[in-house]
């Protein structure tokens, strides 16, 4: 009789981790579902040996950050809130403000708040490049274009 031969489940090693290098373009794209696909990304979650206590994603350079849209009426009710540490010291800034001042920063705080809550996800936030225009200074890494939002299997 032959012995059960049963397959074995690869983990993530620091050491055989490739990282990838991918171009997202966020005209016309909605903040929430772009967010998602990103973090996603950064996790590693779309490869087959992904690992969650292991950083095993890739890095995303997000162009045109500043024609993102949001649905309904959040660019009139959505109010981005951060404490300076001093008393009376909360800062509110609403959604279109935040567009023309820092549109980089609405992309990057959604996708924060999609990561895991933990050193593990400051360091896939550090591999997160966002520009507002559609240049970028990485064309030496030769990062592939991907099309987010497109139905798979359909």
């Amino acid at each position: 009789m032959q012995p059960l031969l049963i397959p074995k489940t690869t983990m993530a090693k620091p050491g055989t981790i490739r990282r990838r290098w991918f171009v997202v373009d966020a005209a016309g794209k909605v903040v929430g579902r772009l967010a998602a696909e990103i973090a996603r990304l950064l996790m590693g979650k779309h490869k087959p040996d992904y690992t969650p206590y292991a950083d095993s994603g890739d890095y995303v350079i997000v162009v045109n950050a500043e024609k993102v849209v949001f649905t309904g009426k959040k660019w009139d009710q959505k109010v981005y809130k951060r404490y300076t540490g001093y008393p009376g010291g909360l800062v509110e800034t609403p959604a279109r403000r935040m567009l023309e001042r820092k549109p980089e920063e609405i992309i990057r705080l959604a996708v924060k708040r999609m990561l895991p809550k933990n050193r593990l996800a400051r360091r896939m936030l550090r591999r997160l490049k966002v520009y507002a225009g559609p240049e970028h200074p990485h064309q030496a890494q030769q990062p592939e274009p991907l099309e987010l939002g497109k139905r798979r299997g359909a």
